[in-house]
């Protein structure tokens, strides 16, 4: 019956062949089944709150390349740099600036953000120049924001970076919200503040609960995080620090405010963007399944 139709998925193909650059740049990504391994154990819906994974979801990291690789190490360097609650005023230390303008230099050496930078600076929609470009990024992913309504004038809870990549939890629920990076999720996992709870199958999935797959590199899920619920979290599994940033900056001038439709790698994905003025609210990937 009609009612029972899905929508045709219809990705926007100039994006997703730019996307699709970025995934075959992005040399830095771990393979799974060789630099890590995933046990994702039982399936869980939005709505359920029973833990269905009585173990960790990452059985192991290859930390090696977490300790080496320049760009994971200064992205490392960044995730105890905030306060979890919102309506908690951040406050940014010059060290704390030094370390988000290292991360800032060393993407900006990788071949996945200098396309990134390529592709939008042709467009118009950033500065040509290196050092603009970098400013633009700075601002766009560390600039503190009001994300709670009621806190004082010029002071800010939230930035893009803390929401996407480190997480918050909103103040006056038991909700977790952004927190949409796997290295963040291995590593507070891996400090027993995280529980994972299942795994949640892609929109539309035809398959059988038993078929899901532990070398996706995207993958949704369910979790705690310091006491406080994550109902459903999509993550990229493995990817660099580099092409998460270059995706979602991409994405955030070259797109739509919303859903953007993209198909690059394997995957069919409803890429999300929500802007606060000329701040990132929040981005995150939604994987479909691929009919």
């Amino acid at each position: 019956m009609a009612h029972h139709q899905q929508k045709e998925f219809s990705p926007n193909e100039e994006l997703s062949k730019m996307c699709d650059k970025l995934w075959e740049l992005d040399v830095n990504r771990l393979t799974p089944g060789k630099d890590y391994n995933l046990d994702l154990q039982g399936e869980t819906k939005v709505y359920k709150r029973d833990d269905r994974a009585k173990d960790p979801l990452f059985l192991n990291v290859n930390e090696d390349k977490l300790k080496k690789l320049p760009t994971f190490k200064a992205f490392i360097a960044l995730l105890d740099n905030y306060s979890s609650e919102t309506g908690v005023a951040e406050e940014v230390t010059p060290q704390e600036e030094r370390e988000n303008r290292t991360f800032i230099d060393e993407i900006m050496k990788t071949k996945v953000m200098k396309k990134c930078h390529e592709y939008l600076a042709k467009k118009q929609l950033a500065p040509r120049d290196d050092n603009g470009f970098k400013n633009l990024l700075y601002d766009l992913w560390f600039k503190l924001f009001r994300r709670t309504r009621g806190m004082n004038r010029g002071t800010g809870d939230s930035s893009g970076f803390e929401h996407v990549f480190v997480g918050e939890c909103r103040g006056g629920s038991d909700q977790v919200i952004g927190f949409h990076n796997w290295i963040q999720y291995y590593l507070e996992e891996k400090r027993g503040n995280v529980d994972y709870q299942g795994w949640i199958r892609p929109r539309g999935r035809r398959t059988k609960a038993s078929e899901t797959d532990s070398h996706s590199q995207l993958i949704s899920i369910q979790f705690t995080w310091k006491s406080d619920t994550k109902p459903v979290g999509s993550s990229f599994i493995g990817t660099s620090p580099e092409f998460e940033v270059a995706l979602y900056t991409l994405v955030f001038y070259a797109g739509q405010h919303g859903k953007n439709c993209l198909s690059f790698g394997d995957y069919d994905i409803e890429l999300m963007v929500h802007k606060m003025g000329d701040k990132l609210g929040s981005s995150y990937p939604v994987s479909l399944s691929k009919a």
